[in-house]
């Protein structure tokens, strides 16, 4: 029976140990999530860059790619914004983004060696996991919770357990105490509670920013599946 296991932040990311493993990377406020969410728009491609100049050094080498992102929270000169509704303002269908965070891009750079790489968040969960169940049935999953600047991060536990709570359903996974305590976590909260609660929601609503908490806060409504490969992320063809 394959295990499914949780990392409470990036930084316990051990690139030694996860050749045969299924990576998922969870930064639902917002990398994850604006990610999943641009697909759904119809995006082609999405690179995940480090940093601002890694961005700028990767747009140089593609053709006329669009930049969004932040740092610690801030926009970033010349980038497009960083959550899912405000960049989504812009038609994305059918172009290429280039697109730098704190903590979500970093993380999946840092999870590149894994066998397979997935953005997931709480809007693609139901799709993300049926797609790994079938796909990958005998790997062993590791939940990545990108966290903030080698912190624990509320929101990105409580997406942990929500994907949890699927893999659970499958009846294929045995959980590490990690990834049950995900499941208590999820199960006892609704997801409304645990972002808005969550520090990165406190700072995003004082900014104006409750209804991108919000929309990060639907459960299962889109059917996209984002793929790490080569470094570019991709939409699963089901």
């Amino acid at each position: 029976m394959p295990k499914l296991h949780v990392l409470l932040k990036k930084e316990e990311l051990d690139p030694a140990r996860l050749a045969d493993k299924v990576v998922i990377v969870l930064d639902v406020l917002f990398a994850t999530s604006t990610i999943v969410h641009a697909f759904g728009q119809g995006l082609d491609a999405l690179w995940p860059a480090r940093d601002a100049d890694d961005a700028r050094r990767i747009a140089d080498g593609l053709d006329e790619p669009a930049l969004a992102g932040e740092y610690l929270a801030d926009e970033l000169p010349g980038f497009g914004p960083a959550t899912p509704l405000a960049l989504s303002r812009t038609p994305l269908g059918g172009t290429t983004l280039v697109y730098a965070t704190t903590n979500g891009t970093v993380a999946l750079n840092g999870a590149a060696g894994a066998a397979h790489v997935y953005a997931g968040a709480l809007l693609n969960g139901d799709a993300l996991v049926s797609h790994v169940v079938a796909a990958h049935p005998e790997a062993n999953v590791l939940l990545v919770c990108a966290g903030s600047m080698n912190h624990f991060n509320l929101e990105d536990f409580y997406g942990a357990g929500h994907l949890a709570a699927h893999f659970e359903r499958s009846g294929h996974y045995k959980l590490s105490d990690a990834a049950l305590a995900a499941l208590l976590l999820y199960r006892g909260c609704d997801a409304g509670t645990a972002l808005g609660q969550s520090r990165v929601g406190r700072m995003m609503r004082a900014h104006g920013l409750q209804h991108e908490v919000d929309y990060a806060a639907q459960s299962d409504t889109l059917a996209v599946v984002p793929e790490l490969l080569n470094g570019c992320l991709r939409a699963v063809v089901a």
